[in-house]
């Protein structure tokens, strides 16, 4: 089932499933999160699709990201992605990269849906989109042994986690984060595809689907799910170590190979095509999952500290 958050023509938001084209509406009330939290989210879809309270086109649907999650990990899945900015760099990619899949906690509070406009961080002039896959949790565990990791996930979903790359790379040397360079906006959507929906598809750690990434229309990015070397029961089994993993809480994958400015940028600066500025329209698509659609817009303007920065 593919279900969706929408604002619904009668006021408010809602869940959705997407079928035949249309968005079979729930009643007023009930979030997604919610819906997890009850545990059995299949069974609600089947009562949205049998009896549902509207059904709009879903071409027409104004779409919210499907959930607020509880908490934002992002994990680095593909490391090709890592050798191609190391081999420009000079930075051979760390060997504990093999042995392990490495995160940091992003902003839930930053996450925004999937055709909102999205204003660069302050004083940004490096802004980058990222490409990449989410996971969502759909049963809390601990220490969740790898063999039953897959059965913790509720669904899977585009994720774009925004990154104002100077930022990133003044504030990394201190050995914390990154945290101001991503802490603008994390895109979410356009709808939690649950894992049945993707079985056919299944190859190596993951599944054989492209991934795209296009600015301005323009192709940018371009890889394939399958290609992941750390797959998300080995990012749910090492981020479940010695704590607990809660219904609702998103794993990312990390970028897909091609899947950010930085990257074009590293590989080859004599045809990079400039950061992206306000005006940029971005579009991120996966099989199966959908796409993401977004403008960028102008940040706020915020307070600097005394020091000047």
């Amino acid at each position: 089932m593919r279900f969706v958050t929408y604002a619904s023509p009668a006021g408010g938001d809602r869940v959705g499933v997407v079928h035949d084209a249309e968005v079979f509406g729930a009643e007023p009330g009930p979030s997604l999160l919610d819906l997890l939290d009850e545990g059995d989210l299949r069974q609600a879809g089947e009562r949205m699709i049998a009896s549902p309270v509207e059904r709009i086109p879903y071409a027409e649907a104004d779409l919210r990201a499907p959930l607020q999650p509880r908490s934002l990990r992002d994990c680095v899945g593909f490391l090709q992605h890592l050798r191609n900015l190391s081999q420009a760099a000079d930075m051979p990619v760390d060997e504990r990269h093999s042995q392990f899949p490495p995160f940091y906690f992003s902003n839930p509070a930053a996450v925004i849906g999937p055709d909102d406009d999205v204003p660069i961080a302050p004083d940004s002039a490096m802004f980058d989109y990222e490409l990449e896959i989410a996971a969502v949790i759909g049963k809390a565990g601990a220490n969740i042994p790898l063999k039953h990791a897959e059965s913790h996930i509720a669904g899977y979903m585009l994720l774009c986690d925004w990154s104002a790359r100077d930022l990133q790379t003044y504030e990394m040397p201190l050995r914390l984060g990154p945290a101001k360079g991503k802490d603008t906006a994390n895109s979410l959507g356009p709808m939690l595809v649950t894992p049945d929906e993707l079985e056919p598809f299944r190859s190596r750690q993951a599944f054989d689907l492209e991934m795209t990434g296009y600015v301005d229309g323009d192709l940018v990015s371009r890889g394939r799910w399958n290609t992941i070397d750390w797959g998300f029961p080995d990012m749910i089994t090492y981020a479940a170590r010695g704590t607990r993993l809660r219904v609702g809480d998103v794993i990312g994958s990390g970028t897909v190979e091609t899947g950010c400015l930085f990257e074009h940028y590293a590989v080859d600066p004599g045809t990079f095509r400039g950061w992206l500025a306000p005006g940029n329209e971005v579009r991120l698509a996966v099989e199966q999952l959908g796409e993401l659609r977004h403008r960028v817009v102008e940040g706020v303007e915020a307070e600097r500290l005394s020091s000047g920065y």
